[in-house]
């Protein structure tokens, strides 16, 4: 399928309106078509069809202050995401908390559109460290500019749901699963993930999937233990409502415990 025929108005207007509505049910309302397809990233997903990495935008699968995901088919007909930051209106909250900290970042601008791409360039690294450590993730497939193309989690007929849509039959098991990731991401892949709650996991085939890495930081990062104190916060608070018991002082340590 050619560029043009993807990109064309109709295209645009359609997915326009399914972000409205996507955004009207998250509480916001705002015109979405300018601020996620501008020039800038019709230019980017114009060379991803091009170099035949997605063929079209199937649907909007999320919507946020800072971007949206998309899911995208390629031409072989495998679906893949596509997340696609704002350049214009991107409203990241204490990004140099993330980014300025972090020495894979050192010699950044201080533009909107470089934090934004940096942003971007971020979580796809982040998402290579965590598929290398063994921790469910999408699997980073290319990343160019404020898009990221990765792996789709979820089936044809819907993306798989956030971890607070969904009932789970094995609450315990879930909790146990995430404290592991955290681990092995401290561990293995260096990482802090900074903003694990509910909101970030994804439940596919009753597994849970991190996502939304972006603000992931190394451990070196000067707030990289405060960031990982609040998410076993965020994981143990959660799952109370299970009654699920824990305690957060005796994860912290047992993550951060050197290997014999």
């Amino acid at each position: 399928m050619s560029s043009e025929k993807f990109l064309d108005k109709k295209s645009l207007k359609r997915l326009d309106r399914e972000l409205q509505s996507l955004i009207s049910r998250d509480g916001f309302d705002r015109k979405t078509e300018d601020e996620v397809f501008d020039k800038s990233t019709l230019h980017t997903l114009e060379k991803l069809i091009s170099d035949g990495v997605i063929g079209i935008l199937d649907f909007p699968i999320s919507t946020g202050k800072e971007g949206n995901v998309f899911r995208g088919v390629t031409p072989k007909k495998k679906f893949v995401a596509v997340k696609i930051y704002r350049t214009s209106t991107s409203t990241f909250k204490h990004i140099s908390d993330y980014i300025l900290g972090d020495p894979r970042f050192k010699s950044i601008k201080r533009t909107r559109r470089a934090i934004v791409h940096a942003w971007t360039k971020k979580e796809f690294k982040n998402l290579e460290r965590l598929n290398k450590a063994g921790v469910r993730a999408p699997k980073p497939i290319i990343s160019i500019d404020n898009v990221l193309v990765m792996e789709y989690i979820g089936d044809a007929e819907r993306a798989a749901p956030l971890l607070k849509d969904v009932t789970m039959k094995n609450p315990k098991e879930i909790f146990d699963t995430l404290i592991d990731f955290m681990s092995k991401m401290y561990k293995k892949a260096e990482l802090v993930h900074g903003d694990i709650s509910a909101y970030n996991v994804l439940m596919y085939e009753n597994q849970p999937y991190l996502i939304d890495l972006g603000q992931g930081v190394l451990v070196e990062h000067p707030n990289a233990l405060e960031f990982l104190k609040r998410d076993i916060n965020n994981l143990v608070s959660y799952f109370k409502k299970f009654n699920i018991t824990a305690d957060e002082n005796e994860i912290f340590r047992n993550i951060i415990k050197k290997k014999s």
